[in-house]
């Protein structure tokens, strides 16, 4: 039996993922933004099921979040850095204010609840930390620059970090889903304020028209939660565990290009050795 703390359990891949594993019997802390939600989710399991009241951006209250999950599990195993939303806009539209929104709850959120449970992992000489981030941290779209970003970095914290903790025996693994069935185009994106009339009808309005009709194609979220919980079982979990096959085209993509750049212009990079 392992010991869960999950943000964002409200909805989406993070309600999935807690429910995959109260159902194999494990325990689960899950962060929510109101009491409505902490009542909802905490009928999932009389038992094993506990809600934490907890907004990612409120740097000075998550030590004392991860101190209660602590007490009530009894010591954590698996950090899930789930809670985030997303962002539709050109870079001309998007303002500096709304950028540090989405940073502030995809990035810095993330990472003041992997600092706060770090020590605890160290000394138990063991824990996963598992960051949810998206494919858009691989491979970005025009049209989704700021949450295309607040993902790229969090791609780093974790690759980062997988470094660093690997001597305490911590891993660290990041998500990197597709489009899942979760109506996160219509609960948790939003769209830059500022609307710049020479962007409309562009390659820019891609994201938003996708995200909006994932119901009709996105993946199983039940499926994608027993694949993380699969994959975090192994002795050996992946540093990255892509999600769907729209995930894997568009890293490969992504992957493909850079590689090729890479190759063509390699003795121009080449030219400058002394």
């Amino acid at each position: 039996m392992k010991n869960w703390l999950i943000t964002g359990v409200s909805s989406g891949i993070g309600r999935a993922l807690a429910q995959e594993v109260l159902a194999n019997g494990d325990k689960v802390v899950g962060t929510v933004r109101n009491e409505a939600d902490k009542d909802a989710f905490q009928s999932l399991h009389a038992e094993n099921a506990f809600g934490i009241i907890l907004d990612v951006t409120d740097h000075e209250k998550i030590p004392a979040a991860i101190m209660e999950a602590e007490a009530c599990t009894g010591g954590l195993d698996v950090l899930v850095n789930n809670a985030g939303f997303g962002m539709i806009g050109a870079i001309e539209e998007v303002s500096l204010e709304e950028l540090r929104k989405v940073f502030e709850v995809n990035f810095f959120g993330a990472f003041s609840v992997t600092q706060a449970v770090l020590p605890k992992f160290r000394e138990r000489g063991k824990g996963q930390i598992v960051n949810v981030t998206s494919v858009s941290g691989l491979a970005p779209w025009a049209g989704s620059a700021a949450y295309g970003a607040s993902k790229y970095a969090l791609e780093c914290l974790g690759q980062t970090l997988a470094q660093e903790v690997a001597e305490f025996g911590i891993k660290v693994t990041n998500i990197e889903p597709g489009a899942i069935e979760t109506d996160f185009g219509k609960r948790s994106l939003v769209t830059a304020e500022q609307q710049i009339d020479a962007y409309k009808g562009t390659i820019t309005e891609l994201p938003r028209k996708v995200l909006l009709d994932e119901s009709s194609y996105g993946g199983d979220p039940k499926k994608a939660a027993k694949a993380i919980v699969k994959a975090l079982s192994s002795d050996e979990p992946p540093t990255h565990l892509l999600l769907g096959e729209d995930a894997v085209f568009y890293a490969g993509e992504q992957l493909n290009t850079f590689i090729g750049d890479m190759t063509k212009w390699m003795p121009v990079t080449m030219s400058i050795k002394k």
